[in-house]
């Protein structure tokens, strides 16, 4: 399926599904301080973030001694482990009831109409 593909009922099960992989990972969880917990979901970010520069890296062949060795869709295929993995924290932080979607989309919204008015 292509994004240009997704149905409203797709969204909403992204929405749910979201929810559930941030539940599953809060129940694998649970005999763990929920600081250290949050602390977790928070600093997984960074290392998806660096696994987007590796692959960014890899695409542009910047380490001489490896060459090329990533594609375009291996950096979109990361970043969208570090969207999902923010999206889950997200969730984590909201009570993994679905709403990190609705909020993405608020805040994207937001953004937009402030950016905007300095056109």
């Amino acid at each position: 399926m292509s994004a240009e593909e997704v149905t409203q009922d797709e969204a909403v099960d992204c929405q749910f599904q979201l929810a559930g992989l941030s539940s599953w990972i809060d129940e694998s969880n649970t005999h763990r301080d929920p600081e250290a917990v949050l602390w977790g979901r928070v600093a997984k970010l960074t290392e998806e973030s660096g696994e987007a520069i590796a692959a960014l890296i890899g695409l542009t062949g910047q380490n001489p001694r490896k060459g090329v060795t990533h594609t375009a869709e291996d950096v979109v295929a990361e970043l969208l482990d570090v969207a999902i993995t923010a999206l889950g924290a997200v969730e984590h932080m909201t009570g993994n009831v679905g709403l990190a979607l609705p909020e993405l989309c608020a805040k994207v919204a937001a953004v937009h109409t402030r950016a905007m008015s300095t056109l």
